[in-house]
Formats: C-alpha cells, structure tokens, sequence
C-alpha cells in the first residue's frame, strides 16, 4: 500500500483546508502559508484544529 503524505494549506479567504501530496502539487496557485507533512490524515485534522484555535486560520 502506497503511503501518502498530508498538508494543510492556508488560502487567500484565510480558511485552511487539508490536501493530500498529490493534491498540493497541482494547485493553480501558491498557499499563502503550509504545514506537513503529516503522515495520516488524522494528524493532519488535529493540526487544523490547533491552527483554527490559534487564530493562524478561519474555520471552514
């Protein structure tokens, strides 16, 4: 099973969302800001969550 990597992109609306590797790499335009990469998806959720209660994004 092939293992894919996560990341949290923050866009220019300041809402972050999570993408995977593949995802990131085919995007039109450059985050503003980005963290990962995170091994499980899960993680990858728990970090936003953080992001969202530090002020550093705006919940979806």
């Amino acid at each position: 099973m092939l293992e894919e990597s996560w990341y949290i992109v923050k866009e220019a609306s300041e809402q972050c969302k999570i993408v995977s590797a593949q995802a990131l790499a085919s995007l039109n335009t450059a985050p503003l800001e980005q963290w990962g990469p995170f091994k499980a998806q899960n993680q990858a959720i728990a970090k936003r969550v953080g992001l969202i209660r530090a002020g550093k994004c705006k919940p979806s």
